[in-house]
């Protein structure tokens, strides 16, 4: 996947702060925060309110990784599973 949150679980043990203290203080479904585990994307709107709960900007939380070619073949395979 091209979307990593590494930052935000790192930013998380800075701060002292498990994934479901957030997700209950910024209202995130518990599904999304599944979603976010295995660095699939969530709406903008998510983000601003992880941003909001932990004064932090979308660069503190997610960052881009270009997708290598075993990822793309993963990608293939999954869509001509659907």
């Amino acid at each position: 996947m091209a979307i990593s949150y590494d930052k935000l679980w790192k930013l998380l043990i800075d701060k002292k702060m498990s994934a479901a203290d957030l997700r209950k203080a910024a209202d995130i479904a518990p599904n999304t925060m599944t979603r976010m585990r295995k660095d699939q994307e969530v709406t903008l709107l998510v983000l601003e309110k992880i941003c909001e709960t932990l004064d932090a900007d979308f660069g503190d939380i997610v960052e881009y990784k270009k997708p290598t070619d075993n990822d793309r073949e993963m990608e293939v395979q999954h869509s001509a599973k659907r």
